[in-house]
Formats: structure tokens, C-alpha cells, sequence
């Protein structure tokens, strides 16, 4: 079992920049696969970025490609999302989720093969 805490939303400027955290309990952390999406008000959730379980893959959506970051500490269970240059788009709440996925070498992007998510953490970013 995993349980994952979101952190680091709030409301931004266009342009500016949030580091959201997502902390996990649970001994399969280091052996997940983590991923952030993301859904607005009225949309489908979204695939945005995810780290396989040593880091040494990643993938991300093609609208945040060059602006956001994914990253993982886990000595300290926790999964990062550097997000700079937000835009008022990328307003939504974002989630993190858990695959646990040992060896793996290629990341998902579809929310089905996540097993564990987190409550989401708002981010809006004003114009």
C-alpha cells in the first residue's frame, strides 16, 4: 500500500514558477513509477510527466516539454514537479500516482496503470 501527499500548489503569474512534492509512505516507493497529471475544471485528467523507479527514464507531455522538470529523492520517498514559465493553461489540479514497477525502463502515461494517487494540490496561474 501507498499513500501519497501533494504539496507546493498555489496561485503564480504568468511566467513565474512552482516546485510541487509528492511524498509517499510505503515501502515500494523506490520501486514505482511516478507520475504528475493534471485536470482542469470540465477536462479529462492528463498525463503530464513521470520518473521511473531509479530515474533514469522520463517522460513528459508535449505542453510541458522544456518547462517542467520531474524528479525523485528516494531516500526521502519524495517525487518533485520543477515547473517554470507557467502559463495560465497549465491551471488545473495536479496529481501525483504511483506504478509500482521495478526494473521498468519505459514510463506510462495512461492513468489506468497507476494504482496509487494522491489528492491533488490546486495550481492556478493568473494572466
Amino acid at each position: 500500500q501507498v499513500q501519497l501527499l501533494e504539496s507546493g500548489g498555489g496561485l503564480v503569474q504568468a511566467g513565474g514558477s512552482l516546485r510541487l512534492s509528492c511524498a509517499a509512505s510505503g515501502r515500494t516507493f523506490s520501486w514505482s513509477t511516478m507520475g504528475w497529471f493534471r485536470q482542469a475544471p470540465g477536462k479529462e485528467r492528463e498525463f503530464v510527466a513521470a520518473t521511473s523507479w531509479n530515474g533514469g527514464s522520463t517522460d513528459y507531455a508535449d505542453s510541458v516539454k522544456g518547462r517542467f522538470t520531474v524528479s525523485r529523492d528516494n531516500a526521502k520517498n519524495t517525487v518533485y514537479l520543477q515547473m517554470n514559465s507557467l502559463k495560465p493553461e497549465d491551471t488545473a489540479v495536479y496529481f501525483c500516482a504511483a506504478d509500482y514497477a521495478p526494473g521498468a525502463t519505459v514510463v506510462g502515461r495512461s492513468p489506468n496503470r497507476y494504482d496509487y494517487w494522491g489528492q491533488g494540490t490546486q495550481v492556478t496561474v493568473s494572466s
